[in-house]
């Protein structure tokens, strides 16, 4: 039998009154190496811990190889774990059993028809069977608001870029 993983303390509670950003956890990934000079992603991308470890690719779609992951399917996956989380803590809160939630996240990279650049474009599908449709909704609104991945795609991100010395 699996030992049960022990719930955070976190809360939907907006009870943080600083001035500033105040850091819970963070985390560091470093993408090096490839072959490509097109301007997509190859190579390995590694997390300071070694959790994460694995070759980056252009899939198939885009002239790739497809043998490996891509940016998309990585931002994918933390955007559908991330809102996952965030509709199972309040799941929890309302006596509910989040185990049979699964977020499905398609995220697809293109052109921007305003400037020419390129965009992505987010649909997230919750499946939670066995939950009225209203209760569920109520309950995807409210992670909406809670969830960081979708903060970001309609608020934006505060991102610095400096070059290392």
């Amino acid at each position: 039998m699996t030992e049960r993983i022990p719930l955070p303390s976190l809360s939907t509670e907006k009870n943080y009154d600083g001035n500033e950003f105040s850091p819970i956890y963070t985390t560091t990934v470093t993408v090096h190496g490839g072959v490509a000079s097109h301007g997509r992603a190859s190579g390995r991308a590694r997390s300071s811990d070694g959790a994460l470890d694995l070759d980056l690719r252009m899939p198939a779609e885009l002239g790739g190889d497809g043998q490996g992951t891509n940016p998309e399917q990585l931002f994918a996956a933390g955007f559908a774990a991330c809102f996952h989380g965030a509709l199972s803590l309040l799941a929890r809160q309302e006596a509910l059993d989040p185990a049979a939630i699964s977020v499905v996240a398609t995220v697809a990279f293109g052109r921007d028809p305003e400037d020419g650049g390129y965009l992505l474009r987010v649909d997230l599908v919750v499946q939670w069977p066995g939950v009225a449709p209203e209760t569920a909704t109520d309950l995807m609104e409210k992670a909406d608001a809670l969830c960081p991945y979708a903060r970001m795609a309609w608020r934006g991100t505060p991102t610095t870029i400096t070059l290392a010395s």
